[in-house]
């Protein structure tokens, strides 16, 4: 075997490893999920596709709701922190990486402390968590994020990234940025013109 045919098999066996070590993690996370009380479709059992009202029960229950577009732009940030900290890595483990981070953000979304957090501080009052189904498909499009980001150029990711916020702003009166400031330092002001939807 010479070395040129060894090397595209090394780097099929390491994306399958690779993928394999995704799977596990989502799995994993699917299973803590459900051992912190989540459920496949959330508080009513009612399995859907998409939610639009972010003030309705099905919100954070069926597959998509409008904070899907916040986590493809967490994707994006992740490509961008691990590009800085790991640019010399592979693409494949910058994007395991990126998707384990967001595995963890989704449990510690879904834990006790983050919902009533989200309940008492920001506009989300019928935030119970997380479907797990909801959740797969918000660590999904973290990693779309991710991959949009590593092939596009940094001028159109920068422009897509605020194209969403300013639509999420227009639609819903939230987005990545102003969900981070009603966590991190609540602005009563911002949370005011927020409940007006």
């Amino acid at each position: 075997m010479t070395e040129d045919s060894a090397t595209p098999r090394k780097s099929l066996r390491s994306s399958g490893i690779v993928a394999a070590l995704a799977a596990f993690a989502m799995a994993l996370t699917a299973f803590l999920e459900s051992a912190m009380g989540r459920k496949i479709w959330g508080t009513g059992g009612k399995a859907g596709f998409w939610s639009g009202d972010i003030n309705s029960s099905t919100n954070s229950q069926f597959l998509f709701d409008p904070y899907t577009s916040s986590h493809m732009l967490h994707g994006v940030l992740f490509y961008g922190f691990f590009w800085l900290i790991g640019r010399d890595w592979p693409l494949r483990v910058r994007l395991l990486l990126a998707l384990v981070v967001e595995c963890g953000w989704e449990l510690l979304e879904n834990s006790s402390f983050i919902i009533e957090r989200y309940r008492a501080q920001t506009i989300s009052l019928n935030y119970f968590g997380d479907s797990i189904m909801n959740s797969m498909c918000d660590i999904l499009a973290a990693t779309i994020g991710f991959l949009i980001a590593a092939r596009l150029p940094v001028k159109v990711t920068i422009a897509i990234f605020i194209v969403v916020e300013v639509a999420m702003a227009c639609t819903v009166r939230d987005n990545l940025t102003m969900n981070v400031i009603m966590l991190v330092y609540p602005v009563e002001v911002l949370k005011t013109w927020q409940g007006q939807l």
